[in-house]
């Protein structure tokens, strides 16, 4: 997949610029960096928890640490490296099994990789299950390693801002590091660049944490104090001025969404059946006006009994419309999607040789990808 203004892509999976840069290293730490912005949803609770699953709050300074200890010795051992040869990422075991779940932008292209798990000098071979570009997750199964430690998996529509969580991954490289931050928001739509074997990605309902994600964090664990995985840190934001880092803002895919998908993975040689992503059925690209600005998403094409082409949208169509919200690029479009739910009504507003029309579409799910 290409960028807006580029190429094309079907939408519902759709490259949207933003001041992100995945988190993993080799051929990709560099190449990652996009422009732009993303769109983000409001959090629904400011109150952090008084568990010890959230905040903290109630604890003192060695309670505190305490937990911290507790958790990174209960769950480190779940957090793996994975190496593909020309860059590494982070991976976190699944279950009993042998499977990993992981980045779709960590394991690239590759189908045969070495992983490795905390405090051990061994490296075990893991071959491809399968990937999932449109939520940037994939699965890998590692052979013969003697010990396995699946992670817990919590809620993570049950996490609150404020809630302290750590980072566990391989940043830069240093096997079995450990960050720590807060839950700075949740439902952020959030979208990563697209990379070498990587198409890139609109990323919904991600968790917006302090805990510093640095490139080798892709795939690794984002935990509570009760020792749960809530998400799979993935992104960190850059600063457009000073060109680097920007401290304290990074993404996480939530950990429903990743037991979901890396669970369909496994469970289906390698497919996705109920993505549970609406897409509106189109190849599209961005259109430019006169003077060269973004003014429209151009359908290329249509598919065949998808949602567009049941609402009458044909190829030629520029959408400038969606769900109430003005569009001017495929990155808004996919932005727009990422938001809604499949089955929708929604009005789509387009123009067709000079005439604008609405219709209501009926949004269908995107498929496996």
């Amino acid at each position: 997949m290409r960028a807006p203004g580029h190429g094309t892509a079907p939408a519902g999976l759709l490259l949207v610029p933003v001041l992100l840069v995945a988190g993993c290293t080799g051929q990709d730490a560099d190449g990652d960096a996009a422009t732009g912005a993303a769109s983000s949803a409001a959090s629904p609770s400011s109150s952090a928890s008084a568990s010890s699953g959230g905040s903290g709050a109630g604890m003192s300074a060695a309670d505190l640490q305490g937990s911290y200890q507790q958790v990174i010795t209960q769950v480190l051992p779940s957090v793996v490296e994975i190496s593909t040869g020309s860059g590494l990422g982070s991976g976190v075991v699944l279950d009993d099994q042998g499977n990993i779940v992981t980045n779709a932008h960590v394991v690239g292209t590759a189908t045969q990789f070495q992983v490795q798990f905390a405090n051990s000098a061994t490296a075990y071979p893991a071959t491809l299950v399968g990937t999932y570009p449109a939520n940037d997750l994939a699965v890998v199964h590692v052979q013969g390693a003697p010990e396995l430690h699946p992670a817990t998996f919590g809620d993570s529509s049950a996490v609150d801002v404020g809630a302290i969580v750590l980072a566990m991954g391989n940043p830069l490289g240093l096997s079995s590091s450990v960050t720590d931050g807060i839950v700075s928001a949740v439902g952020r739509t959030v979208s990563e660049p697209a990379g070498e074997g990587s198409p890139g990605a609109t990323l919904p309902g991600t968790i917006q944490t302090s805990a510093s994600i640095n490139p080798g964090n892709s795939g690794g664990a984002l935990v509570n104090l009760d020792g749960e995985v809530i998400g799979i840190p993935t992104l960190a934001a850059t600063d457009q001025q000073l060109g680097g880092a920007a401290p304290g803002i990074g993404f996480a895919i939530p950990s429903n969404t990743a037991k979901d998908i890396a669970t369909q993975l496994v469970e289906n040689d390698g497919k996705v059946l109920d993505s549970n992503r609406a897409a509106l059925g189109v190849t599209v690209t961005t259109v430019a006006n006169a003077s060269g600005q973004a003014a429209g998403v151009g359908v290329v094409a249509v598919e065949s009994g998808g949602a567009a082409d049941r609402a009458g949208i044909r190829a030629g169509d520029v959408i400038t419309s969606v769900a109430g919200q003005d569009l001017t690029s495929t990155a808004q479009l996919s932005a727009v999607l990422a938001g809604q739910q499949v089955g929708a009504s929604v009005d789509v507003t387009f123009v067709r040789d000079g005439d604008e029309q609405t219709v209501g579409v009926v949004l269908g799910e995107l498929t496996t990808g």
